[in-house]
């Protein structure tokens, strides 16, 4: 039988790390939470819809429509190898509709893009999650104003998908901020991690409200001084906004100084 699917924000890691051995084994926690994703949500899902920080509009969201969509190689200065990874996993054009419509409903602008494809916030994580590549698989956009009350609302009209069997995935990390990736981000990246797990840990009305004021958090603007690695994280509170959030994956050496987690709403 389909239940209600939780949702996740998850920290995704950095560029496509599953592919190489050495950023593999820095990323032994993380590989261990997305591991254990399947296990934890304890059904195969109709689909996963991943919503993230790598794709952005300006216009509406916009949702992949490819039945087979092509991959999206949006790093830099890794092997040549790495231009080559295919997750050859289907699209899913039906629900992209069906997901369309949604959103429309919610009075939110929005479009379908055939073209678009995998980028590694989806292929990365995903190739952890499910290495089969066997789960029909496809994302939407964030808008690029990063609009927090407005990408709540995007969750809020996709909390249906949940009892369809769709698991929604936001996926970012919980600091980004890439010149400081040292030392430099150690105390940025804790207190803003503390802090956003008192957050989350708030009841539903109080939580949602601190979220939207995330740029009072301490450390915000240096963990996110773009916070498109944070706005998914709106996107799957949204879609289970009374649900209660479970800290799934913590570590304090991401990157060997920084704080990182990954939440499951429901």
């Amino acid at each position: 039988m389909t239940r209600t699917l939780p949702t996740y924000f998850i920290s995704h890691g950095g560029g496509p790390w599953p592919w190489l051995p050495a950023m593999r084994r820095r990323f032994a926690e993380l590989e261990t939470s997305l591991a254990r994703m399947p296990q934890e949500i304890g059904q195969r899902p109709s689909a996963v819809l991943m919503i993230s920080g790598h794709w952005e509009e300006s216009d509406a969201y916009a949702v992949m429509s490819s039945a087979h969509p092509p991959m999206v190689y949006d790093y830099s200065g890794f092997p040549p190898e790495t231009y080559q990874i295919t997750y050859p996993a289907p699209g899913a054009r039906e629900l992209a509709q069906r997901t369309a419509e949604l959103i429309s409903a919610a009075g939110l602008p929005t479009r379908l893009d055939p073209e678009r494809g995998f980028d590694h916030g989806t292929f990365a994580p995903m190739a952890v999650m499910y290495p089969q590549a066997d789960v029909p698989t496809y994302q939407i956009s964030l808008r690029s104003h990063y609009d927090p009350a407005e990408h709540l609302a995007l969750g809020r009209a996709l909390a249906p998908l949940r009892d369809e069997g769709v698991l929604i995935v936001g996926s970012g990390l919980s600091y980004h901020n890439l010149r400081l990736m040292g030392r430099e981000g150690e105390v940025p990246s804790a207190r803003f991690d503390a802090w956003l797990n008192e957050a989350l840990a708030l009841q539903p009305a109080e939580r949602t409200k601190a979220l939207i004021d995330w740029e009072s958090a301490p450390y915000a603007r240096i963990c996110h001084a773009q916070e498109d690695h944070l706005v998914p994280l709106f996107v799957a509170l949204g879609a289970a906004e009374e649900a209660p959030a479970t800290r799934v994956y913590h570590e304090t050496q991401f990157f060997g100084a920084l704080t990182a987690s990954s939440y499951r709403f429901g």
